[in-house]
């Protein structure tokens, strides 16, 4: 995964890659296992861990595995790694795992260990995240580099389950009973006096944004939800009168920018850019089919590379395609019938008319500027902001939950391995797609408190799995526990209770002058 901003086209500033794994646990050789790449399971303990002791340590041995453009590998060293061979690879890791010594727990311990893992990640989830974990390192591992994203032949895309397998790391189908429920507006859902109270502050021939912001911190009405969203990222002026011009101009500004910086033949500094987005675009959550229609992919690709080269000093980063999907899908739903919204993701962007596309991609790009705006520097180079983050998290539960803390550090697990993400793709990873779109009603109600509330909602995340992390016993098993935590049958009412959970951390802590600045030789 590339996280530094684009290289100059006359200098490679990729790190190289290393045929032995950063995992702490499994080590990458060159023995046979089914005639390709060993793996062999070592301590995976805090005695076992070689975790990188700063960014650049752990930069140096990770490379983008998708420079090769072969769908049917990935590439450690000069060794070609085949999907039946890291599915072998895999296994034998699982069947090493289950009948390996374990000195410090006993039988029923491990017994106890088995049952509950096989009760929240399920066997064939299991498998893949094993894969994953003896091919990869661990680090900033972005789950699109999975070797066989694209191949219809793999070894799970054949099987009878494919469609409801939750896939960990990527935004999951929206089509559930949830997120029917979520995307069809109702009485019940957004209640009648809440929507009265969004239309009255509307209809103001002044908005009072405050007041929009407080109530729609707690969930915005589904059929108000795109205009409250431009109001909230400020693409739309408080008063109501220069509301409609204010969109004309934008969305006709965005058509120039197009014809500036798209229709024309690119700059060679920018074709590293272009390339990185035309490779990551076609990846993109692929268990929903209305994000692989190449109309969708082309808006994306668009709004993205245009982002890309206003913003010189970050320059696209991989993950940023997934910070587009909320805004788009809620300003299709304004577009399209709402008989059509129960269906949404099959829906057929291709045959909306030429001006309802081009207002849909210019009020997804403004918005989305607008809104990474306040965490550019999650995206500069090194991207510092999000270490900084990283640091935060892990000094606030080392304060608030030594015991986790402790667990965690015991067994190898360095925050980075799990929350970078997090952090990078705002949990859009981590949970259903219609449950962001009801986080960005909080995230966007932030306004620019959004960077250091979204601390305590990672927060509020780990501490909301603090049992089952607590009940795994090493270091693949928390990992494999972070990498498929079951949000897949979430609603909006769990994500009412993780906001409400991490607005009480932040009252609790944020006043506190030294909960951030413990320092822990760990």
């Amino acid at each position: 995964m590339k996280i530094n901003s684009r290289p100059s086209p006359k200098q490679d500033n990729r790190p190289k890659i290393h045929a032995t794994s950063n995992l702490p646990g499994v080590v990458v050789g060159s023995g046979n296992v089914g005639g390709g790449v060993g793996v062999t399971t070592v301590g995976g303990g805090a005695g076992g861990s070689t975790s990188a002791a700063s960014f650049r340590d752990f930069q140096e041995s990770t490379d983008d595995a998708w420079d090769s453009g072969d769908d049917e590998f990935c590439l450690v060293s000069d060794i070609k790694i085949s999907k039946k061979v890291s599915h072998s690879a895999a296994m034998s890791v699982i069947n090493s795992h289950r009948s390996g010594n374990r000195d410090t727990s006993t039988k029923d311990d491990t017994q106890y260990y088995n049952k509950n893992l096989q009760e929240i990640i399920p066997e064939e989830k299991r498998i893949e995240a094993l894969q994953r974990l003896a091919v990869q390192p661990l680090h900033l591992r972005n789950d699109r580099n999975k070797c066989h994203d694209n191949n219809d032949n793999n070894d799970y895309g054949n099987s009878p389950n494919r469609g409801s397998t939750h896939y960990p790391g990527r935004p999951q189908p929206l089509k559930s009973a949830s997120a029917n429920k979520f995307f069809v507006p109702s009485k019940e859902q957004d209640g009648e006096s809440k929507i009265d109270k969004f239309q009255s502050l509307l209809d103001a021939s002044l908005l009072n944004l405050d007041e929009l912001r407080q109530l729609s911190w707690s969930g915005v009405p589904a059929k108000l939800r795109s205009v409250t969203w431009r109001l909230l990222s400020e693409y739309l002026p408080a008063s109501l009168e220069r509301r409609q011009q204010v969109l004309e101009r934008k969305r006709f500004d965005y058509l120039n920018l197009v014809k500036q910086y798209y229709n024309v033949e690119r700059d060679e500094s920018f074709q590293d850019t272009y390339r990185q987005i035309h490779i990551d675009i076609p990846r993109m959550s692929p268990l929903i089919s209305l994000f692989q229609q190449n109309t969708v992919q082309l808006i994306f690709e668009r709004i993205l590379y245009i982002w890309a080269i206003r913003h010189p000093a970050s320059g696209y980063v991989q993950g940023m395609n997934d910070l587009v999907t909320p805004f788009f899908l809620v300003f299709l739903q304004e577009t399209i019938p709402v008989s059509s919204w129960q269906d949404i993701e099959n829906y057929d962007v291709a045959s909306l008319d030429q001006k309802q596309r081009e207002i849909l991609e210019a009020d997804s790009f403004w918005c989305l500027s607008k809104f990474l705006d306040g965490i550019q520097d999650n995206y500069i180079f090194a991207q510092l902001g999000i270490q900084h983050k990283v640091n935060q998290l892990k000094e606030l539960i080392q304060r608030i939950d030594a015991p986790l803390h402790q667990h965690l550090h015991k067994h190898g697990v360095d925050y980075l391995q799990f929350s970078f993400r997090w952090m990078n793709n705002l949990l859009t990873r981590e949970i259903p797609l219609h449950c962001t779109i009801r986080l960005w009603d909080t995230y966007l109600a932030e306004s620019d408190r959004f960077a250091s509330f979204q601390l305590y909602v990672c927060a509020a995340f780990l501490l909301r799995w603090r049992r089952h992390l607590l009940a795994q016993p090493d270091f693949q098993g928390l990992m494999l526990m972070l990498q498929n935590l079951p949000t897949q049958n979430w609603s909006d009412s769990e994500i009412g209770v993780l906001v409400a959970e991490a607005y009480k951390l932040k009252f609790t802590f944020a006043d506190a002058p030294n909960h951030l600045q413990a320092h822990d030789p760990r």
